[in-house]
């Protein structure tokens, strides 16, 4: 039940099946939202704001204030709507249609200044020119709101890119557009062009890792996990000396995530996809994603108990930053599935040295009662991620046993029938052969070197059967006498 100082919105939205988060954070909002610019900024207050019961008010505000330093009216009217449900007494209930008619008639004069400047340098056949004139057109339209638009802009500027490097600009720009967009099949084609083998773009290996990010982004949101992990860990450490509150400082990518991001990305995706070895391999004796881990030191304490096999205090740490990563709009659509393969994998690895544990040592083992361990473990029996059998009876996990003595004998036996078959249809291949009873064309080999000649009077016989060791001399033997015995 809501509490009396929750909003309305948020009991609603609770009883529709839509995630509330009702805990306080462990960040401070002001800090947090100070390390991105951009449009990702007013995309997390946003969603802070439309799922926390306790930053709404503060988040909603912020967002407001976001979109009025920008030119897309589509934000502020969300902003706008937002505070609207979730605190109708606000000041900022009301829109300012002032500021919207004013930025509207802005919008207007810059799309017909930037589009009248274009026709000009169409008229003067610049490449060059031309492919100014659609940038600066794709950005007034990505800054707008217009994506779509924005995507055709930049897309136009591929036939007049003249350097590999224009070529390179134009793929981030269409990377940055899709992310906005969620469109994430886009995200992964354009980072496969910049990656392309029978190119080498210099400066796409100056901004390998934020390729590496956007990419794992792409595969995060796709639910490709394993994938995702590989690609946060192989991204470059230089985004961590970028400079997050300087916006000509070309390594930070703070305007879709920050290097903390690619921590709790790579960390949260490794540890629901790889087993220990993979973990301690790939992840801590990483000398490359060690820089991003000690932003996150507590993603590493948890990869190192998972390591360790203390799965409680790896589970413990994950379940207090729950809210804080819920709150992120990139991972709160993912965040149930990824802890649920976490703790899957966890109770796996705890049942392997075991033949049999009861649900009470498991429950306790894992901070949790039993009837919610015996859930989790007919879940993972039927999804055949654990092979043992349950004893409701007893109330145990068995293992299955493994007879490894039976299963040899079978699998010998097994390999006798397959070879005994396999001779079978050799020795009767030989014998066709031998009789002279298979239909080839001219030429064509049978078998051994064989072949027949139809030219000329009659059949004659080429190959070296007759001194063929295999073969022995050609004898009148008929292929029952060969398949005897």
């Amino acid at each position: 039940m809501a509490s009396a100082s929750e909003p309305a919105y948020f009991a609603k939205a609770r009883q529709a099946g839509r995630p509330v988060v009702r805990d306080l954070p462990k960040f401070d909002l002001d800090a947090y939202i100070a390390n991105y610019k951009g449009k990702t900024r007013f995309a997390r207050l946003l969603h802070i704001g439309t799922i926390s019961t306790l930053l709404a008010p503060e988040a909603l505000r912020y967002a407001v204030a976001e979109a009025k330093q920008g030119r897309d009216i589509r934000r502020y009217d969300a902003a706008v709507s937002a505070i609207r449900e979730i605190m109708p007494g606000d000041r900022n209930v009301t829109a300012d249609v002032a500021w919207k008619e004013k930025v509207q008639k802005q919008i207007k004069a810059e799309s017909d200044r930037l589009e009248t400047e274009l026709k000009g340098y169409k008229n003067n056949l610049i490449k060059e020119s031309i492919r100014m004139g659609y940038d600066d057109l794709g950005q007034h339209y990505h800054r707008t709101g217009e994506l779509v638009e924005s995507v055709k802009a930049f897309g136009r500027m591929r036939d007049f890119c003249t350097t590999p490097s224009h070529v390179v600009v134009m793929n981030l720009r269409l990377i940055s557009v899709s992310i906005d967009q969620g469109n994430w099949l886009a995200v992964q084609t354009n980072v496969q062009k910049l990656r392309s083998p029978g190119q080498q773009f210099a400066e796409a290996q100056r901004l390998a890792a934020k390729l590496s990010a956007a990419m794992g982004l792409a595969l995060l949101a796709s639910g490709s996990y394993r994938e995702a992990a590989q690609e946060f860990i192989d991204t470059d450490p230089r985004m961590t000396h970028a400079r997050l509150d300087d916006p000509t400082d070309e390594e930070a990518f703070n305007e879709v995530m920050t290097p903390n991001d690619v921590a709790v990305y790579g960390g949260l995706c490794a540890l629901a996809s790889m087993d220990r070895t993979d973990l301690q391999k790939k992840i801590l004796e990483n000398n490359k994603f060690r820089s991003y881990l000690e932003l996150e030191p507590h993603i590493r304490r948890a990869i190192t108990f998972f390591v360790s096999s203390k799965f409680s205090l790896c589970l413990s740490i994950l379940d207090s930053y729950r809210s804080d990563y819920m709150l992120d709009i990139h991972l709160q659509q993912h965040l149930g599935e990824l802890y649920s393969q976490i703790r899957s994998k966890a109770i796996q690895q705890y049942f392997v040295p075991f033949s049999c544990a009861t649900f009470a040592a498991l429950g306790a083992a894992f901070d949790t009662d039993e009837q919610t361990i015996e859930q989790e473990l007919t879940d993972m029996v039927k999804r055949g991620s654990l092979d043992a059998r349950i004893d409701l009876v007893d109330r145990v996990l068995v293992a299955r046993t493994l007879e490894a003595r039976r299963n040899v004998h079978e699998h010998a036996l097994q390999m006798a029938k397959e070879y005994e078959r396999t001779a079978h249809l050799r020795i009767l291949r030989t014998e066709i052969i031998h009789a002279v009873l298979e239909v080839a064309d001219k030429g064509k080999a049978l078998g051994s070197g064989i072949a027949l000649d139809h030219t000329g009077g009659g059949e004659q016989l080429y190959g070296n059967s007759s001194a063929d060791p295999f073969f022995g001399e050609r004898s009148g033997r008929s292929l029952r006498s060969g398949l005897r015995g």
